[in-house]
């Protein structure tokens, strides 16, 4: 677990957390008053999901690899395909946000937040069949890295969006994709 580990999962922590950001940016728009309390749950519902997400990926992932060895070869393949998919989607998405200047107000209670998180997570679940030759305590760790990144991040975009919109929320998404593809082929070229 050297240093291309830690900037590894750092940087798919950035990649995912950015469809989190940019709810963030609406939920601190929706609710410029927001208390700190409420802005730090807000943040650790984001940074949980996308903590749990990965990890269920690589739990499927090692459970299925131990009983097909032969999956292990394409294991980096699969994980190109599945970020630059991942990737692809929210740079089209991004991009197709570009400009607009209505931003949804999502609902900000804990049902609403509860699937915002699951919505914003749900593509890192794929992420952990990126992750699928880790042992358990080096997935742990990742994950970790990724809900800690996104923590922060998620922070930042409520009071971000509590100051300035949702005018960066496209951008988010833009940068989201190009850091999820970078890591896919990286990962499916490289190793």
């Amino acid at each position: 677990m050297g240093f291309n580990f830690y900037f590894s999962s750092i940087m798919l922590g950035v990649g995912l957390a950015m469809d989190a950001f940019s709810v963030s940016l609406a939920n601190g728009l929706n609710e410029p008053n927001m208390k700190a309390g409420k802005l730090l749950g807000v943040a650790g519902i984001f940074a949980g999901f996308q903590f749990a997400m990965p990890l269920m990926g690589w739990v499927l992932v090692s459970t299925a690899a131990s009983y097909f060895e032969v999956l292990n070869r394409y294991i980096p393949w699969i994980a190109l395909i599945l970020l630059c998919f991942i990737g692809g989607k929210m740079l089209k998405e991004g991009i197709e946000s570009l400009g607009c200047c209505d931003c949804e107000k999502p609902p900000v209670g804990l049902m609403g937040l509860m699937v915002q998180g699951v919505a914003t997570s749900i593509d890192a679940l794929s992420v952990g069949f990126t992750i699928a030759s880790y042992n358990f305590g080096e997935a742990l760790l990742a994950c970790g890295l990724i809900g800690i990144v996104t923590f922060f991040i998620c922070a930042a975009g409520i009071e971000i969006g509590k100051k300035a919109g949702c005018a960066l929320a496209g951008k988010a998404g833009i940068l989201g994709g190009v850091i999820l593809i970078a890591i896919g082929i990286k990962i499916g070229f490289l190793g």
